[in-house]
């Protein structure tokens, strides 16, 4: 145990492999998380879990292996509101990551107008780990995120949620599940909650991420068990689905996955070229704003 009382969490593998196929120039991973140096970024007091270091130099590592040309940091739940790291990697490398912030309800134009010029696209709204926003606050502050041309990300669990789904159904911004509506394989996909989000996505008021299989499935790599979910996001609106990693993978309990078998679901998920080329290229393009 630490210091803290919480228990600390695993590091990513550092030696990814690279995946069964080639990704085409321009993939982007669409969920990743950086944390490193702790004496300039601290972390949260109140945080549910103390992280392993993810510096960038990490991920760099990451990208080289996998061929990863961009990627959407996400900020962290164990540093809160408190987005500087975030902000701070985006200004300094603008042409190759996007950045989805975590806000408080008293955010600030100012502040908002700010993240919007450094590339912060969206915000996050952590249901599972309380960092940030709650929902009520989300539906306030949703008119100013469309404002800037901001989306309001979602790490929720969907099944069971159809109140929230609705309620969220009727906001004026565009939306992004994360981990395919975050949950287990074994509920399947015949549930309202799941035909409630595939509605949004057909509607083009919505999007989800292919991504954290480890986090869902009750069978382990390759995960086929998340099989059917994936197929039926991508049959459903294949312009409205993104890969992402979810480097460095935290709060797992389970193994570590290597981050080229999590690129390798994708092949299997996808396996023709021009499906995998819209998920990897074209729709991050589209949704966080990137010339393709």
């Amino acid at each position: 145990m630490t210091p803290t009382g919480l228990s600390p969490v695993a590091a990513p593998d550092p030696s990814p492999r690279s995946a069964a196929f080639k990704p085409p120039p321009g993939t982007v991973d669409c969920h990743i998380h950086i944390i490193q140096d702790p004496d300039r970024f601290p972390v949260d007091p109140g945080r549910s879990y103390d992280p392993a270091p993810a510096p960038l130099y990490a991920y760099d590592h990451v990208c080289a292996t996998l061929g990863i040309d961009r990627a959407v940091l996400v900020q962290p739940s164990v540093y809160g509101t408190d987005n500087r790291l975030l902000m701070e990697v985006l200004q300094a490398e603008p042409d190759r990551f996007r950045g989805v912030a975590v806000v408080g309800d008293g955010v600030t134009d100012a502040t908002l107008d700010a993240m919007a010029l450094a590339g912060v696209v969206g915000v996050r709204a952590n249901l599972l780990f309380g960092a940030g926003i709650t929902l009520e606050a989300a539906a306030r502050l949703a008119p100013r995120l469309e404002a800037r041309n901001m989306h309001l990300q979602l790490l929720m669990t969907i099944a069971g949620a159809r109140d929230e789904l609705l309620a969220l159904s009727r906001l004026p911004v565009a939306l992004v599940f994360d981990h395919m509506g975050h949950f287990p394989a074994g509920v399947g996909t015949d549930f309202a909650e799941f035909d409630l989000m595939l509605g949004l996505m057909k509607e083009g008021r919505a999007w989800a991420k292919l991504s954290a299989p480890y986090r869902l499935s009750a069978a382990g790599p390759p995960y086929a068990d998340l099989r059917p979910i994936a197929d039926a996001l991508i049959a459903a609106a294949p312009d409205r689905v993104v890969w992402a990693t979810d480097w460095p993978h935290p709060a797992i309990r389970g193994p570590m996955p290597n981050d080229g078998a999590l690129l390798d679901c994708l092949a299997d998920w996808a396996p023709d070229e021009e499906t995998r080329r819209r998920i990897l290229v074209d729709n991050p393009a589209a949704l966080y704003r990137w010339k393709t």
